[in-house]
């Protein structure tokens, strides 16, 4: 079975949870949903539309904080980057503005700006997206090309841990999450790249594209 993720061929069946069934990556440990169960585009917009994040949802933003305080901790002054999935309300490149930064929004869905993936930044943040993603390594090799060298990708997604619960994990019930990372995934991930792998907080990573020698 080929995982999605690192494109090896280490997958195996992990579980089945209704009608929806599994496979696990023995290679960099990513958990995904067959190909033949990914959800419409008709479905995600419908998921998405639900969500109802805003500017001045204190708990909200304070959730972003912990995404973007450690990136703002290694970005030099006025940097540029973009927020790739922003979604309907860009709360997260708000508050990288508030701190000086220059961000561009990119969203299929809410903020489908092409001329946004031609450049390339001094990050690039992605805040509850990667387990949306269902070329999942496409994705990451897009997300490598829109990086300077020198550039920060900062992810934000939960962890999954306990495969006991993976069933009735609140996470997995969201019908458009349909690839679940652990910290071996990221560090996976930062080998192929050639990326630096930091872990400031549970379900956060950093990965330093390294500049020129």
């Amino acid at each position: 079975m080929r995982c999605p993720v690192c494109e090896g061929q280490e997958g195996r069946p992990f579980q089945v949870v209704g009608a929806r069934a599994y496979g696990r990556c023995g290679r960099c440990e990513a958990t995904f949903l067959l190909p033949e169960h990914l959800p419409t585009p008709e479905t995600e917009r419908a998921e998405y539309a639900l969500h109802r994040n805003t500017a001045d949802d204190a708990g909200y933003r304070a959730f972003l904080q912990q995404l973007a305080t450690p990136l703002l901790q290694r970005l030099a002054p006025a940097s540029s980057g973009l927020d790739f999935g922003c979604g309907p309300g860009p709360v997260l490149a708000g508050l990288l503005r508030e701190a000086g930064h220059t961000v561009a929004l990119h969203d299929p869905f809410f903020h489908p700006d092409p001329g946004a993936l031609r450049a390339r930044y001094d990050f690039v943040t992605c805040s509850e997206v990667v387990e949306h993603f269902h070329q999942p390594a496409a994705e990451f090799r897009r997300l490598n090309d829109l990086l300077k060298p020198g550039g920060w990708l900062a992810v934000m997604t939960r962890w999954q841990t306990d495969d006991a619960r993976f069933a009735q994990w609140h996470y997995r019930r969201d019908p458009t999450h349909v690839v679940f990372y652990r910290q071996a995934t990221f560090e996976h991930l930062a080998r192929v790249h050639g990326w630096r792998c930091e872990v400031p907080a549970a379900n956060v990573v950093l990965l330093h594209k390294p500049p020129p020698a």
